[in-house]
């Protein structure tokens, strides 16, 4: 919990000193449901909630897709944002593949779910740089190396 917290913390503060998103300034707590789940439940999770029969490392359903949002972050005394799983067999054969620790690899998802969850996405090259250079920076603020490196 306080590695996940670590990671929340870093992502919110660096996403809030470099864009301008109005509910990030509302001094509001911040809550995410995070889940480590097994492989099979993330595919099935992707299948019917993406369209994409196939197994992924870390899936983010936003709130801030929600035509509610603004309304509810108004009058609800702590900002939802959403739901982020993280496929756990999935990270750790990833993280053994690409000679990362676990701890790297399980901070560099959780900040690339947590920024879906803001609004990011990575379907377009500039939106995928501009995404990746966050996870990047979130990462070094945390003395973590750039995941994107060969």
């Amino acid at each position: 919990q306080q590695l996940a917290n670590n990671v929340l913390v870093n992502a919110l503060e660096y996403v809030e000193a470099n864009e301008d998103i109005d509910f990030l300034g509302t001094e509001k707590p911040v809550d995410i449901n995070l889940c480590l789940s097994d492989d099979n439940e993330v595919h099935t999770l992707n299948r019917d909630f993406r369209g994409m029969d196939k197994p992924t490392n870390v899936l983010s359903f936003a709130a801030v897709d929600d035509p509610d949002f603004d309304r509810n972050t108004e009058l609800f005394g702590e900002i939802e944002l959403g739901d982020i799983i993280i496929a756990l067999e999935t990270m750790q054969a990833e993280a053994e593949n690409q000679n990362l620790t676990l701890h790297d690899h399980y901070c560099h998802l959780f900040a690339h779910g947590l920024l879906h969850l803001l609004g990011y996405d990575h379907i377009e090259a500039d939106e995928a740089e501009h995404m990746e250079s966050f996870e990047i920076a979130i990462l070094k603020q945390m003395n973590i190396n750039n995941p994107y490196e060969e």
